[in-house]
């Protein structure tokens, strides 16, 4: 029998409900978290080496990227050339380096634009059905074109430069992201909150920016690292065909453009440039897969 209580005493005050009196465990939540993200973490790694390399490339690179000395042309790798040198005599390192701030560049920037024009035309046709038809069958018209062949005949139509081929490249990118956007406000503007915001008279913009836009943006975000990652092959592509970028100008497709004529004897002209082509692009892709695991919380549940 559990003995009586002293007189006067009162009970011990319990913790408040939901209360948890042990201390939390910041540090072993992280690395719980690291642990379950390794692709993220590994993608988010590869890429910022890229990006120093490229962000730093008038520091880290030793020659100018345009310096020619046939004496020294079509060298192997050695001390004084990392990466050896090409068939005019440049250092491919110096190049190389050079060369990620054109795919950097071109990502991220196509990335931006294609989102935001996505984000406007998908809200637009998700929301008022009177445009939807009308909009989603261009986008549908932009889609049956494959995106290289049309950023190819915008390239021959403009002036080639760097702002040319994000322009050439952004266009195609722009209806997938403006498909998924409609898909998402179609489910969305289904949603209670969203009948109450218009049953208590709110604006559409309102509606779009406070109760649409915030329930996309985890989703968004996924889309954005595989629209950089494609972008970053298209800039390479186009620059490999002789449409891209100034050939004067190096990026990792010039320099495997020029160097293809030689793979017999400098094969290292086109490796090293598409070694670092294949990690931007695996660490974009990982970073994306990585956030779409611990953005999407349906999927976290079942990991």
């Amino acid at each position: 029998m559990a003995s009586a209580l002293p007189i006067g005493s009162t009970l011990p005050a319990l913790p408040p409900a939901g209360d948890d009196p042990r201390p939390v465990d910041y540090v072993a939540r992280r690395r719980h978290w690291l642990r379950r993200h390794p692709t993220l973490i590994l993608g988010a790694l590869l890429l910022a080496a890229i990006a120093v390399l490229s962000v730093g490339a008038p520091w880290i690179a030793p020659y100018d990227p345009q310096d020619i000395d046939p004496l020294v042309r079509l060298q192997p790798p050695s001390a004084d050339h990392l990466f050896g040198t090409d068939a005019m005599g440049r250092d491919v390192f110096s190049r190389a380096v050079w060369g990620g701030r054109v795919s950097m560049i071109t990502g991220v920037c196509v990335a931006v634009l294609a989102t935001v024009f996505g984000i406007l035309i998908g809200l637009v046709a998700g929301f008022v059905r009177m445009v939807d038809g009308i909009v989603m069958r261009i986008m549908d018209g932009l889609m049956a074109i494959p995106g290289i062949l049309l950023a190819i005949a915008l390239m021959s139509v403009l002036r080639p430069s760097l702002l040319t081929v994000i322009v050439a490249i952004t266009v195609p990118d722009v209806p997938r992201v403006a498909r998924l956007v409609r898909s998402l406000a179609l489910v969305l503007r289904e949603e209670p909150y969203v009948e109450a915001a218009v049953s208590v008279g709110t604006r559409p913009p309102m509606i779009l920016w406070r109760h649409l836009l915030p329930n996309m943006i985890a989703p968004l975000i996924v889309q954005a690292t595989f629209l950089a990652a494609a972008a970053v092959l298209a800039e390479a592509s186009l620059s490999f065909l002789g449409v891209g970028v100034p050939a004067q100008t190096p990026s990792w497709g010039n320099m495997m453009a020029e160097g293809r004529n030689f793979v017999a004897v400098a094969f290292h002209i086109i490796l090293y440039p598409g070694l670092l082509l294949a990690l931007t692009v695996l660490a974009t892709n990982l970073v994306g897969d990585g956030l779409r695991d611990a953005l999407d919380p349906r999927l976290a549940r079942h990991l």
